[in-house]
């Protein structure tokens, strides 16, 4: 079956689910992606009576297993997307790997979609998505497009180096990014994210005094919950260490969240979705990606909000009213479980793990580990964040997986 075209992108015309007085059950909420933010929906779905259906391309996901219906398919393969529809009360996604037109033919089917199609693509090509924020009037790091090798060495010559090479679309967990340090890092990091085939964007380093996440839900009407302004711990380009709130002024924390909540309003978003920003030395903040999603950076809201990243999501695309952001602690932390070998999964040092008072541990029920793969987190709350941090830490170096 053939894609329809893609229309205007104006944010405008995207339709809100309507405000819903009651859910009548069985209620069903079908998510494209199976993986462990499919799964914590699922388990957030769960405690409000809902069910989920899942489509994932592979067999055996970690959502697979806690789904009412659970289907194995492309998600450009229109039967399969009708088939996951079939009932639903609307569809969502966990992944912004999902091409955009599949979206908009589903919502043309009658189907209620959020994120839209129309907001999908204003944001899964990075390129066109800062050039949007720009548009918006949202300060950022300096970008361009490569089109040549001249157009790295380019931007060295006009921005100093290290520069931070893109790709454009697909890219997670450090995978679609590179750093270069002088210009003999462009052909090895080339090779490596897979240019020319793979399209790619350069954006000037920025000397950032920390980075920043803010999740941000909005539902009918333009209700927006903005979650606490979070710092976020990253190493090759992959989030570890997630510390709530930010060791940082209200002013920038203002800011922050400002920013954050005008880049989810610019694209017309319905539901969660988790923005990373840059906090300079003198205190500006720097829009750097949107995630169209709930966000590894939102996992401490489970245990340290009032209404969980993922709850909210649900209230977001059913169209029920929006639960508080609000922590329940002074502070919360979250530690990333990593993959620390290319094998089977197996979970050791589980029991010394949930000894630790304070910790809670999640694990994805991924079969497969590999090195640097996100398998699970701990959460711990505290009267601090350094306590917080202390309670997770043990519990995270207790676990191998």
């Amino acid at each position: 079956m053939t894609a329809p075209q893609s229309s205007s992108l104006s944010p405008a015309s995207i339709a809100e689910p309507a405000p819903r007085a009651a859910l009548s059950y069985p209620a069903l909420v079908a998510i494209l992606g199976g993986g462990q933010l499919a799964r914590m929906t699922a388990e957030a779905a769960a405690r409000l009576g809902i069910e989920v259906a899942i489509l994932e391309r592979e067999p055996n996901s970690p959502a697979a297993r806690m789904a009412a219906r659970s289907l194995v398919g492309a998600w450009d393969d229109y039967a399969q997307l009708l088939a996951l529809a079939e009932g639903a009360l609307a569809v969502t996604l966990e992944n912004e790997f999902v091409d955009a037109p599949s979206l908009e033919w589903l919502a043309a089917q009658g189907v209620p979609v959020f994120p839209a199609g129309r907001t999908l693509a204003l944001v899964q090509d990075k390129l066109e998505q800062k050039r949007f924020m720009q548009a918006a009037g949202i300060p950022m790091p300096l970008f361009a497009e490569v089109s040549e090798r001249n157009d790295i060495l380019r931007a060295g010559e006009e921005w100093g180096w290290p520069l931070v090479l893109k790709a454009r679309r697909n890219g997670y967990d450090g995978y679609g990014n590179a750093t270069l340090r002088s210009p003999d890092d462009i052909a090895p990091a080339c090779e490596r994210l897979g240019w020319p085939e793979r399209a790619l964007l350069v954006e000037a380093w920025v000397p950032f005094e920390r980075e920043l996440a803010v999740m941000v839900a909005r539902g009918a009407g333009g209700a927006c919950a903005v979650y606490p302004v979070v710092e976020t711990v990253q190493r090759n380009h992959i989030c570890h260490i997630v510390r709530a709130p930010a060791p940082v002024a209200a002013a920038v924390a203002e800011r922050a969240a400002a920013i954050a909540r005008r880049a989810v309003e610019a694209i017309g978003g319905i539901g969660v979705f988790g923005i990373e920003l840059f906090e300079t030395a003198a205190g500006d903040v720097l829009y750097n990606e949107i995630a169209p999603r709930p966000h590894n950076s939102g996992h401490y809201t489970i245990e340290g909000c009032v209404t969980s990243q993922f709850e909210n999501h649900l209230r977001a695309v059913l169209g029920l009213p929006l639960g508080s952001a609000e922590m329940v602690a002074p502070a919360a932390v979250m530690v990333n479980l990593l993959g620390s070998r290319n094998a089977p999964a197996q979970a050791d040092g589980l029991t010394a793990a949930l000894a630790v008072p304070g910790a809670q541990v999640h694990l994805y029920g991924k079969l497969a580990s590999r090195i640097g793969r996100k398998m699970g987190h701990i959460t711990a709350l505290g009267a601090t964040v350094a306590e917080a941090e202390q309670r997770a830490q043990a519990a995270a170096q207790a676990i191998g997986i």
